[in-house]
């Protein structure tokens, strides 16, 4: 009886959200795509060029660096505050070279335009951070000042503080992520600007020495911590950034000197960790997909570890393989407890995707012990995820601001919640912008291509400004779903 009862109740819900899962084939991928680089114009700091689009902006952050006499104007805030932090936007700025690397090729030249120019205004910054020898910047702004306070970025009068690291103290992880991210850039340039991609590149060795002579996580340092910690510590270990950043040199310079990095300092630095996570702060996932190209195609038998880790990693995501053990919300929603859950759907789904091109490169597909998982499958993971994402959800909503008929218009983000510095003029103090953060009212300013939070286990989700776990946007959930629309909107049915 209870058998029976249970196949009534999975069959009543499966028919209930057949309505949401029929309309995946109607989504605007070309528009969603648009949107989601636009996006990264709202989280600009620095002075804003004449063809700024999104225009409820302005100048910020413009005394950046000048307690070190130095500048470190430029830049991005990494989500609904006023802060720089180096560690997740130099992850951004990887996924998004990644994002044109594999798929610029998909992207309208307009829109690839624009995602060179989001990656730029990322790495004229970082290249910054890394200009004077044997120091890093790593931070500007002081969160726990920032976060007490409601303020558009234009009238920040917050503590502007500057976080570096100096040798010898390590910064393994915050280096060896900018190390990634200038030479990742440097292959997105190489075409358009081959000057600035060879000034990325060379930047790029000389942080990763940086990274790999003075090894240790940056939040160890108990100043760093004051400012890093909770918001973004190192948690998983620096290890896997200096594999992170040896596995792009080696991409992006052919340098065997790299490859003989991640061949001998694999086991010690965990590179067969097979973790389901891929992120601003674990990068095993990543590593392993970005190695495995090269055993894909080139017979790197020293290498067969990754590949396998690669594979493995694949398998806990489909959920007919007898390896499966990813979590997905009732709605098919890939879920991951603790903070923002949308940027695992979206680097998850990358990684599903480049994947998928590297084995169909090579006519290969991943044995996952029960069955043999195609490339085709691989992208139809993905679709269900970016579907679910744009709309295809038991909420009927589009967790990207701007896209769809229904999407959340009160996002943890200060300047969205603000008036406009166009619209008001006035100041407007740290504690006077309470009233905006605690009003029920829609944000007066729409942060187009804003990609929140979203959803919990449950697949509810609450339009509540406070709720910043649902709530907020952040560049590093966006930076990975830049490439998954290129790709969809150049085959928006995969085979």
């Amino acid at each position: 009886m209870k058998q029976q009862l249970r196949r009534t109740l999975l069959t009543f819900a499966i028919l209930i959200n057949l309505p949401f899962f029929s309309r995946s084939s109607g989504h605007d991928y070309q528009e969603a795509l648009s949107n989601s680089i636009l996006f990264f114009e709202g989280q600009r700091s620095g002075y804003l060029p004449q063809d700024q689009r999104i225009t409820w902006r302005s100048n910020s952050g413009l005394s950046d660096g000048w307690t070190y006499n130095t500048s470190l104007v430029g830049g991005y805030y990494d989500a609904g505050d006023n802060v720089k932090f180096n560690f997740p936007m130099a992850f951004t700025t990887t996924l998004l070279s990644w994002s044109v690397i594999e798929f610029g090729d998909s992207m309208p030249p307009n829109e690839l335009r624009n995602a060179l120019v989001a990656i730029r205004w990322a790495t004229d910054y970082l290249l910054k951070t890394v200009s004077q020898p044997n120091r890093i910047f790593v931070q500007v702004g002081d969160p726990n000042i920032d976060h007490n306070c409601w303020e558009r970025p234009e009238d920040m009068d917050t503590a502007r503080t500057v976080y570096a690291v100096d040798a010898p103290n390590p910064a393994s992880d915050v280096a060896g992520e900018t190390a990634a991210a200038l030479a990742a850039s440097s292959m997105a340039f190489r075409s358009s600007d081959p000057g600035y991609a060879q000034t990325l590149l060379r930047a790029a060795v000389s942080v990763f020495q940086f990274a790999d002579t003075y090894r240790g996580a940056y939040s160890d340092n108990s100043y760093i911590k004051q400012g890093a910690c909770p918001f973004y510590c190192d948690f998983d270990g620096y290890q896997d950034e200096l594999l992170w950043g040896a596995a792009w040199l080696r991409r992006a310079s052919q340098d065997d000197s790299y490859l003989n990095y991640i061949e001998t300092n694999g086991e010690t630095l965990g590179a067969e960790e097979n973790i389901n996570e891929f992120g601003w702060d674990n990068k095993h996932a990543g590593i392993n997909v970005l190695v495995s190209k090269e055993v894909l195609e080139g017979n790197m038998y020293s290498l067969q570890s990754y590949k396998a880790s690669a594979d493995s990693f694949m398998c806990t995501l489909i959920p007919e393989s007898s390896a499966s053990h990813i979590d997905f919300t009732p709605g098919g929603l890939i879920y991951r407890p603790g903070g923002s859950n949308l940027q695992h759907a979206t680097t998850i789904s990358f990684l599903l995707l480049v994947y998928a091109n590297y084995l169909s490169k090579t006519s290969q597909t991943v044995n996952c012990g029960n069955l043999y998982v195609t490339p085709a499958l691989l992208r139809q993971q993905a679709k269900k995820q970016v579907d679910y994402i744009l709309g295809d959800n038991p909420k009927g909503l589009s967790y990207m601001v701007g896209y769809g008929n229904s999407y959340p218009q009160r996002i943890h983000h200060r300047g969205s919640s603000l008036p406009s510095i166009k619209d008001h003029p006035q100041f407007i103090a740290c504690k006077e912008g309470s009233i905006y953060f605690n009003s029920t009212n829609p944000n007066p300013n729409v942060l187009v291509g804003a990609v929140v939070g979203g959803p919990g286990e449950d697949d509810e989700y609450e339009d509540d400004r406070i709720d910043f776990r649902k709530s907020e946007p952040t560049t590093y959930i966006n930076a990975p779903f830049v490439g998954v629309l290129a790709y969809f909107a150049a085959n928006p049915s995969p085979s």
